[in-house]
């Protein structure tokens, strides 16, 4: 049997394994991680809402199950948790807004049905910034998550409390959302994997987002075969979501294999965006990428000819994303409760003309046409992750953004929004340090719907630099 002190470092597979098999209780993982988050949470502020004793209710439930001989699912006795944007029911449902600290979800988004019917064990919601604007994770309800490496730098975001759980051990599983990067952002910044699979490979239901074609569901893990193993559960068709996929009819967890024999992959400093790549983070990506040889791709240089579609990001998708708050608030009177940069997010939001976002949309077609082109002739193209390691947590940005636009300081550091613009797979995995100790992702991507060849460049990598030893020594 595992040692208590082990099981908040177990990947998922191992600990349901354990757990099917009789090696492990539900009620003994619960225990393991309500001392975990009661030890490691306070310090990082990743979990921002959780009940111990209803986890406890819901483990026992679990090996009642178990004893009664019934059939158990793929997550049985997991920990996961939720992002506090993710509709749930019975539970608050924030978003990390101050006058929505008393709102209490009316239903499940399809994700968390399926994670509870696999089996897994809510563990409870994470932390974000307010709305989900931005790639940092700080509000005026909950305050500032921190990076569970360096407690004095930004553990990105928005799914910043999903990440910083992760990398410090509070589950295996985290649900993340991603509208621009911000899953594979964390998951960088954390040391972990982020996964943004293709547009309606998990179905979203949530209000005005509903038709949202870069806004994604997604998981944050330790490993790559348990990003595959998430994935399995929570893919799938779902009448609700009008622009989901049908089943893809194999487990991408069964599929996984680290021969990439024969396979291109592209590598590309900055994907066309103007950004500056931090020379040690830059040295360490392409030292992770020159690896791929020794699983049998050939790597060479090369970047799509789709231009600097951050204009198009903007002005068609970040900003009309945060338009329906201009209308369930009065922004302006809030002052003080929500960020200034979300204000200014939303008072942008309405001085945009219709041609303004018909013009974006255009140049987002235009940018999917180069993509799809370039992308026949490589399986994946292989970039940074986000242009810096994480810096200090109370900045908005990297230092060489200050002084420039609110876009250019939303977009410019991150290497992850062109895919959300392509509406295609892209992953996150963790390939080094810096001499600091701060952790580097390297972000894969792939054409759409080849949600299977990011999943086994990634699991390739992993295989050839392995990381599931490396945890930050935070203990509370």
């Amino acid at each position: 049997m595992a040692m208590k002190s082990e099981i908040h470092w177990m990947e998922a597979g191992e600990m349901s394994r354990l757990a099917r098999d009789g090696e492990l209780s539900a009620l003994e993982i619960a225990e393991a991680m309500i001392d975990r988050v009661e030890s490691v949470n306070p310090g990082i502020n990743a979990i921002v809402y959780w009940d111990p004793e209803q986890m406890l209710v819901e483990a026992a439930a679990l090996d009642q199950q178990q004893a009664r001989g019934e059939d158990l699912g793929p997550l049985h006795g997991v920990p996961y948790t939720i992002k506090d944007l993710t509709p749930m029911k019975g539970v608050p449902v924030t978003s990390g807004i101050a006058a929505l600290k008393d709102n209490i979800g009316t239903f499940d988004a399809p994700i968390v049905e399926r994670m509870r019917s696999a089996g897994g064990l809510f563990m409870g919601r994470t932390n974000t910034p307010e709305s989900g604007y931005c790639p940092k994770t700080s509000n005026h309800l909950f305050g500032t998550t921190r990076n569970p490496w360096n407690r004095d730098l930004t553990a990105g975001g928005s799914s910043g409390g999903a990440g910083a759980a992760v990398a410090a051990g509070l589950g295996p599983l985290a649900e993340g959302s991603d509208g621009g990067g911000s899953i594979r952002v964390p998951a960088a910044l954390n040391g972990v994997v982020g996964l943004k699979p293709s547009m309606g490979r998990i179905p979203k239901v949530s209000g005005v987002q509903r038709f949202a074609s870069h806004s994604f569901h997604g998981p944050i893990t330790r490993s790559v075969s348990d990003a595959a193993l998430m994935l399995d559960v929570v893919a799938g068709p779902d009448a609700r979501d009008p622009l989901s996929l049908p089943n893809h009819g194999f487990s991408f967890f069964e599929s996984l294999d680290e021969d990439l024999t024969g396979w291109k992959i592209a590598y590309s400093e900055t994907l066309g965006i103007d950004t500056e790549v931090d020379p040690e983070v830059s040295a360490i990506v392409r030292a992770a990428v020159s690896k791929f040889a020794g699983a049998g791709a050939d790597v060479v240089e090369a970047t799509p000819d789709w231009g600097d579609g951050g204009k198009a990001m903007w002005e068609g998708l970040w900003v009309p994303g945060v338009a329906a708050l201009g209308e369930r608030f009065d922004v302006e009177a809030m002052r003080g409760e929500l960020d200034d940069e979300l204000i200014e997010l939303v008072l942008t939001a309405k001085t945009l003309r219709g041609d303004d976002i018909t013009r974006a949309d255009l140049f987002r077609g235009r940018y999917y046409d180069a993509f799809e082109r370039f992308m026949r002739d490589f399986r994946i193209l292989a970039s940074p992750t986000t242009s810096v390691a994480a810096f200090p947590v109370e900045r908005f940005n990297p230092k060489f953004l200050d002084g420039r636009s609110l876009a250019d300081r939303l977009l410019r550091w991150s290497l992850t929004w062109p895919f959300n613009m392509t509406t295609t797979p892209a992953i996150s995995i963790p390939c080094g340090f810096t001499a600091d100790g701060r952790p580097v992702g390297l972000q894969l991507a792939s054409r759409l719907h080849a949600d299977l060849d990011v999943l086994n460049a990634a699991y390739a990598f992993e295989h050839l630099q392995p990381w599931s030893s490396s945890h930050p020594g935070i203990s509370g």
